[in-house]
């Protein structure tokens, strides 16, 4: 299996584990990889929904269970290609959520 960069909406279904399929795909990927990999814009909006809710116990879980994950930084390389990613497609009108670009500069060390 090839690792994978999750987004926020496929962590999220993750965490809430009401999907079988997602929850049994999550299973079998921990099995393949160890870990899950996802970037600092995912830990981000998971916590900024956290807050928002005022979910002040999944905050905390979610602050254990990151510190066994893979998290990708986002830094001024990968804010400058997702600039030019979500550019390029709104000017070709196919534009992706606001968050997308930005985990599209990531790319696992496993994958060419």
């Amino acid at each position: 299996m090839n690792k994978a960069l999750l987004d926020t909406d496929i962590y999220s279904e993750i965490l809430k584990a009401v999907n079988p399929t997602v929850t049994q795909n999550a299973t079998t990927y921990r099995r393949s990889q160890g870990i899950l990999t996802f970037s600092t814009v995912t830990v981000m909006e998971v916590i900024r929904g956290f807050q928002k809710s005022q979910a002040s116990r999944r905050l905390q879980a979610f602050h254990a269970a990151i510190a066994l994950e893979e998290i990708l930084h986002f830094d001024q390389p990968a804010a400058e290609l997702a600039g030019c990613i979500a550019g390029e497609l709104e000017r070709i009108g196919q534009p992706i959520g606001t968050s997308d670009p930005n985990d599209c500069r990531h790319r696992p060390a496993s994958r060419p």
